[in-house]
């Protein structure tokens, strides 16, 4: 596991060690700062993986942990981060901004959002993700069981902001999924990448983070409008 960031040590140095416990509320973090999400949840993509996820920067296999106002996570194997209230249906909006780290010369790793996730505990989960990865590149599949789809493959993404070798700390990205009636609209820092028709796309569930092999990202806001 990477040694904890400059970025972490200044938040340890200028943030309170706790966090409001109010309604649980899965677009805030909930539970101590620093230390693990509660009511957060994890599934990876290799199944049956003896996986530790903790706030141990040095030990920990994946490093998850509440970074007010967001959240930070460094990988590890790849895989998919949820609140267990964070599900909606019907139309909406939903937003984050996230930060990218040095990808340490991984830049086709990805990491992005999922919407629609059903039975995430089962053989037959499914979901429906949108990826960035550090080649100024986008990317639309759907996982149903260990099974994946694309429905958009690797595609040139102009408005994404890279991490280079002039980036002073990370390199900052506002993804948004869309959901209108029958379309689906993605886009990135403000401009739109792909609409399309939602077919038998099923858009109503759990939604979160996915993050790929090795990325160390903070990630700011998570907000779905209705």
């Amino acid at each position: 596991m990477k040694k904890v960031t400059g970025f972490i040590l200044a938040v340890l140095l200028t943030t309170s060690f706790s966090v409001a416990q109010n309604a649980a509320d899965g677009s805030k973090p909930q539970g101590e700062n620093l230390k693990v999400p509660d009511g957060w949840e994890w599934r990876f993509d290799k199944a049956g993986a003896d996986i530790e996820v903790s706030s141990d920067s040095e030990s920990a296999d994946v490093f998850f942990v509440n970074m007010t106002p967001g959240w930070h996570i460094t990988t590890g194997p790849a895989g998919i981060y949820y609140h267990s209230d964070n599900k909606t249906e019907g139309d909406f909006t939903l937003d984050s901004k996230i930060y990218l780290f040095d990808t340490k010369g991984r830049n086709r790793e990805a990491f992005g959002l999922f919407i629609g996730g059903q039975n995430l505990k089962s053989d037959d989960q499914s979901y429906v993700y949108f990826l960035l990865r550090n080649t100024g590149e986008f990317l639309i599949k759907k996982r149903t069981g260990s099974e994946t789809s694309t429905i958009q493959g690797w595609a040139k993404a102009e408005s994404m902001n890279m991490f280079t070798d002039e980036t002073e700390s990370s390199a900052e990205n506002n993804l948004q999924v869309k959901v209108s009636g029958n379309t689906i609209s993605f886009s990135l820092n403000g401009k739109t990448l792909s609409t399309l028709e939602k077919g038998d796309l099923n858009t109503n569930g759990y939604f979160g983070f996915r993050v790929n092999h090795s990325i160390n990202l903070h990630i700011s806001s998570l907000i779905l409008t209705k």
